[in-house]
């Protein structure tokens, strides 16, 4: 078999396939974009709740949750539908930096076999510091088969000029 790809300095020129490079002056205000769907497994439902030891009724008991629940079934934690929702658009820009999340809600309950996916508008952008923009991206998470939408928050985050700020004054 022959390796397509012999030179390693040649294959560190090859752009990484879901990196981005986009700096403060390529977000556009208004831009909207669609993630691909996933289905949310009891498996990764429990993993999660296992690692968070948060064994909650509603999450990790199915007789409690049939018998006595609210929904009639178990329900997959609202910070597991945030780190979903948010992964789908996992993109590994290189000029971005997280500056925290506003506004999240867990509007409805998602269950276990649900498939979720995202929508995310840039809403608004704005100088902060020398090197460094702001922009604030609304996310909303809908579940697939009823198109309810199941969590809301808007994402902070930094990002690098392509000039500095003080290189445009």
């Amino acid at each position: 078999m022959k390796n397509p790809n012999p030179n390693e300095k040649d294959r560190y020129q090859v752009p990484v396939w879901n990196q981005e490079v986009e700096y403060y002056e390529d977000y556009q205000v208004g831009k909207v974009d669609r993630s691909i769907r996933r289905t949310i497994s009891e498996g990764e439902l429990m993993i999660f709740s296992s690692l968070l030891l948060d064994l909650h009724p509603y999450v990790a008991d199915d007789k409690w949750a049939r018998e006595e629940g609210l929904f009639g079934k178990r329900i997959v934690p609202g910070a597991l539908v945030f780190c979903y929702g948010m992964g789908l658009f996992a993109h590994n820009n290189i000029n971005t930096f997280s500056y925290g999340y506003d506004k999240l809600r867990f509007i409805k309950p998602v269950f276990i076999g649900d498939t979720i996916y995202a929508m995310r508008t840039f809403l608004e952008k704005s100088p902060k510091y020398e090197n460094l923009g702001l922009f604030r991206v609304a996310y909303e998470v809908f579940r697939a088969d009823d198109e309810e939408l199941v969590l809301y928050t808007e994402h902070l985050q930094t990002v690098k000029y392509r000039t500095s700020q003080a290189e445009n004054q």
